[in-house]
């Protein structure tokens, strides 16, 4: 009898020693993180909550490239045909491998909120850096706020689309997109600041169903249609847009793949939340391109092969073909917006993901005080620790945006080039950078862990633990031409002629305007407020 109160000490004890160790375990994790990011002139502001599968969610529900390709159907149908979207498939993921890969390279060097222009200034020689920094930081958060517009849209134009599905004597109006795009700004605003702790399994949850849901799609559409020749599928182009040549065509329709790979570099802006992220970050991006990049594929294949009636998708009063696919293949109006409504739902989610990424550089920028009203954006809430400030005003800005024509196709496919092109421009400004250092040996393969400045405007350069080596300058190489192909057209407009301003690709346009107010405003004020990222602290 006695002995009972001292097995119960002792297994008191061994939990006790199991809650110790993990608990010393966490600190040293914390002190490793805090670390890292003091080398780069960085105070640790934002807390850590993202671990390696809550950044895998993270990343994989913000890509949705299962969902894209679907959303983005009709896209790559008008300009490039069934043939045409299989291989420009194949192309823009091998593509993004090397971007991503080029990009991981960079965040194990600097893991930071500020991503593209952080390493813009670090790569840079002394003379320009500042300078190219300020340009990548305002074309980052352009792209970044163009892309919550263009989802946003999307998801809204999801629900309409349901809507038309079920309730045919449904008449929508531009009016309705609008309400329906606050709506879904109410919803991830919401999740970004009142419910932020619960982001990170938040997030771990989307990942199932965003796993789930593509079974949940794929099964049903499969079993139940009837199936098209695979002659049709893999050798029939398209060229809808009176292109000069296919070729020509094909490239063209490279833009609505490229989007649905879109927002990958989310989970760089949120490296300040993330645990280990020098190893953390790579590993999820790059497994993240193996997992959509895979279901992307066999969702395109699947649904080529089930389309029994294109030309009764393309009309469909959803503005969607797939969902007419979906019901070509159910034979059930009730099944097809089952389907649907699962791929509605993960957008939704993806919107989340691309409110906090987007807010987090613009977090970022304001506190190297690279944008108007820096003092104010660079703030943190206390007790939720997120940007609040910098969330308010990306939601106010997408207010505004969904007034100008939201529910207009072309203004879409506008929104959806401005995206692509802004980010890529930053994209190719960094990787283009890193070729430059790599090939004049710039960066030094130093492992120590001494607290130096490292990786930031004017301080040393060291490889972080993700890189490729000897097979580097190849992947950077490829990486730029892949970049440059696809930023030369996504300015081009989806059909030739064009006979009135309405069919113009305004991106471009768009793009100048705001590098102008960019330039006058760092003439004007910026030049003498921003030194390119900040060095918060003087590292040891």
């Amino acid at each position: 009898m006695k002995e009972e109160p001292a097995r119960e000490l002792s297994s008191f004890n061994g939990h006790q020693a199991k809650v110790d160790f993990k608990s010393a375990t966490s600190e040293l994790s914390q002190d490793r993180d805090r670390d890292e990011l003091l080398r780069l002139g960085k105070k640790q502001v934002l807390r850590r909550n993202f671990a390696f599968m809550s950044i895998l969610g993270f990343s994989c529900t913000v890509l949705i490239t299962w969902e894209g390709a679907l959303i983005l159907f009709v896209t790559g149908l008008q300009n490039g045909g069934y043939a045409g979207l299989i291989y420009g498939y194949i192309f823009v993921w091998i593509g993004n491998f090397a971007v991503f890969a080029s990009l991981s390279e960079l965040v194990s060097m600097a893991p930071t909120s500020g991503g593209q222009y952080h390493w813009v200034a670090m790569l840079a020689p002394p003379r320009w850096s500042k300078f190219l920094s300020y340009m990548t930081g305002w074309v980052t958060v352009l792209g970044w706020l163009a892309s919550i517009a263009s989802t946003c849209s999307l998801t809204s134009g999801l629900l309409q689309g349901l809507i038309a599905l079920t309730q045919p004597n449904y008449a929508p109006a531009n009016w309705h997109g609008t309400l329906l795009f606050w709506a879904v700004l109410v919803f991830i605003v919401f999740i970004n600041t009142v419910v932020s702790k619960l982001l990170p399994k938040i997030e771990g949850f989307i990942l199932i169903l965003h796993i789930l849901g593509y079974f949940a799609v794929l099964i049903p559409l499969v079993k139940l249609s009837s199936k098209v020749d695979p002659e049709l599928v893999f050798k029939t182009f398209n060229n809808e847009g009176n292109w000069s040549s296919q070729g020509l065509s094909f490239l063209v329709g490279l833009t609505g793949n490229a989007f649905a790979f879109l927002g990958l570099d989310g989970a760089y802006h949120m490296s300040e939340e993330i645990q280990r992220p020098s190893v953390i970050v790579p590993r999820s991006i790059m497994l993240t391109l193996v997992i959509n990049g895979c279901l992307g594929f066999s969702m395109i294949i699947a649904v080529l092969f089930c389309t029994s009636d294109l030309g009764a998708a393309l009309d469909s009063p959803t503005g969607f073909p797939f969902m007419e696919i979906f019901r070509q293949a159910t034979r059930n109006t009730g099944g097809a917006a089952a389907m649907a409504s699962i791929i509605f739902v993960l957008a939704m989610c993806a919107n989340v993901g691309f409110l906090a990424s987007a807010s987090r550089m613009l977090w970022s920028f304001a506190r190297d005080r690279g944008v108007p009203g820096w003092r104010i954006l660079s703030r943190v809430e206390k007790r939720t620790m997120v940007p609040v400030w910098s969330i308010a005003t990306i939601t106010f800005i997408s207010v505004l945006l969904s007034l100008i024509s939201i529910g207009s196709l072309t203004a879409f496919n506008i929104v959806v080039s401005l995206t692509v092109a802004a980010l890529y421009i930053s994209y190719l400004l960094a990787i283009a950078l890193l070729l430059y250092r790599r090939l004049a040996g710039g960066i030094s393969y130093a492992s120590d862990s001494s607290n130096m400045l490292a990786n930031t405007a004017g301080s040393r350069l060291v490889w972080g633990p993700w890189r490729f080596g000897k097979f580097g300058p190849f992947i950077n190489v490829f990486a730029c031409c892949y970049l440059l192909v696809i930023l030369v057209f996504s300015f081009f407009p989806a059909a030739t002629p064009v006979e009135n301003a309405i069919d113009m690709n305004y991106s471009s346009v768009l793009i100048v305007g705001v590098m102008l107010f960019s330039l006058v405003y760092y003439f004007a004020y910026a030049r003498r407020t921003y030194e390119g990222p900040l060095v918060e602290v003087e590292a040891s």
